[in-house]
């Protein structure tokens, strides 16, 4: 599949092509194009033309082509879905879920499009007025992660187009393919060419891309290091920025916690899609007078999930390559060397139908120590650290902790307690009592390390727009 650029497929102008990998198998079934920054200005330049006349368009048009984006996905979810299961490992239930999640992303932005306006002051003068109004901010570069590739995108795309904006993708190497068919069905849809252009290709695409000067907005969702880098070169020519970086979420369940109700939402919010997205429960402190409890709870939970095997059905499916998969085994090598319980999993999964994918069981680590990677880095896998703590204050304590700043989640039954440490803790988003997905009307992000600025509902529009003051005067003609 080349990429997508203008409204056209287009080879690499090298005809340089990169392997996309079934996971399953770790065999290749597919080539994209090895994009360098010649590619880059092709993609940036038709954008740019894209973006004069986008800007100028109503917004009732916009979000009638919107609208038309996202009623096409649904459309062609089956189709889409099913790319995304082969590039991304990911059983196909849980890949059909993401595109209708996306699709409704869509939706919500393009109706939270309409309910932008601009102000006016009163009684500031008989000729002078004051308007403060807010232009799109340009050409915005979108760099999305293998995880959740069509989701993350929307989260970007979808807030930038109703804003005026023109968008050109870089989409993970892993996962290039479900976000060029989307870019095609979006062109059938009525989107305009240019608009929505998917370049492909490794580090060195997207150093080009931040380095380019049309792009005035990159909005980027990956690791820490890599979100600093890109935020280092983009402060050479001002950009603005949307960094969603890493997470390492802890979860508190206190001593009158719900037990069966933390152990059923942590097992499922800590392992779902094999534990491959950023606000995952990555580690849990335990009160120690239910400690025990719980895990006897939880255990259970974890070892009755079930790995899909190439051409078979489950609820995990392997790691997305050996980078990843190889996290995980160092941070259990790592739990294990400083005294931890492996108390289910640890071990890559092997055998007909495993052989050929990075699987990885669930795997439960009791009295992981503070200083645990397991407990201080972020995983990106099915791996997850538990301890016991001494009250409130010390989960409190250990939980802030910590570089990042993404995600947290409490368990009591006492509100007021509740609401103390979900007020204490230093995360862009804190559940209480449940995890449920994040809203797409609630702002996402994080604090600290875990990135800068929000997406979701008008957040993520207010992110792709630049207040504009405008002071008129004028002679009075009565």
């Amino acid at each position: 599949m080349d990429m997508f650029i203008d409204g056209q497929w287009i080879p690499a102008a090298s005809g340089a092509t990169m392997p996309v990998t079934d996971p399953t198998t770790g065999l290749a079934f597919d080539t994209v194009p090895l994009a360098g920054p010649a590619d880059a200005d092709a993609a940036l330049r038709s954008a740019t033309r894209a973006f004069a006349a986008w800007r100028m368009t109503a917004m009732a048009d916009r979000v009638r082509i919107q609208k038309a984006c996202a009623r096409a996905m649904r459309e062609t979810a089956v189709q889409v879905a099913g790319l995304l299961a082969r590039e991304l490992g990911r059983p196909l239930p849980g890949c059909l879920q993401e595109v209708a999640r996306a699709a409704d992303l869509l939706d919500i932005y393009a109706e939270e499009g309409l309910r932008l306006a601009a102000t006016m002051p009163l009684a500031t003068g008989a000729t002078d007025r004051m308007i403060v109004t807010r232009d799109p901010v340009g050409v915005v570069v979108a760099i999305t992660p293998f995880n959740y590739p069509i989701n993350l995108l929307m989260f970007k795309l979808g807030a930038a187009l109703i804003a005026g904006c023109a968008v050109v993708a870089k989409p993970s190497e892993d996962t290039p393919l479900s976000t060029l068919k989307l870019a095609e069905i979006f062109h059938a849809a009525g989107l305009p060419p240019g608009l929505f252009n998917v370049v492909t290709g490794e580090r060195a695409l997207g150093e080009a891309l931040v380095a380019h000067p049309i792009p005035r907005k990159i909005a980027f969702t990956g690791s820490v290091a890599a979100g600093k880098a890109i935020a280092a070169a983009a402060a050479g020519t001002m950009k603005r920025l949307t960094l969603e970086l890493g997470g390492q979420s802890p979860a508190i369940v206190c001593a009158d916690a719900d037990l069966d109700r933390a152990a059923t939402a942590i097992c499922r919010h800590a392992f779902a899609n094999s534990g491959q997205f950023c606000y995952r429960v990555n580690r849990v402190y335990v009160d120690r007078s239910v400690h025990d409890a719980f895990l006897s709870r939880l255990t259970p939970l974890v070892q009755a999930l079930t790995l899909a095997p190439a051409g078979g059905q489950g609820d995990l499916g392997p790691m997305v390559n050996e980078k990843i998969y190889r996290n995980s085994e160092t941070q259990i090598a790592d739990a294990r060397s400083r005294g931890a319980r492996i108390l289910t999993g640890g071990q890559r999964a092997t055998g007909p139908g495993f052989d050929g994918g990075f699987y990885l069981p669930p795997t439960l680590i009791a009295d992981a120590p503070a200083e645990a990677l397991v407990m201080r880095e972020e995983t990106f896998g099915p791996v997850l650290g538990l301890a016991a703590v001494d009250g409130p204050t010390e989960a409190l304590q250990r939980a802030n902790d910590s570089r990042f700043g993404l995600a947290a989640y409490v368990f009591t039954r006492n509100l007021a307690l509740g609401l103390a440490l979900c007020e204490g803790l230093e995360a862009g988003s804190v559940w209480l009592n449940d995890i449920q997905r994040s809203s797409h009307h609630m702002p996402f992000g994080g604090m600290k390390e875990s990135g800068l600025g929000r997406e979701k509902g008008r957040y993520g529009v207010e992110s792709y727009l630049e207040y504009k003051t405008m002071y008129l005067s004028w002679e009075n003609p009565l």
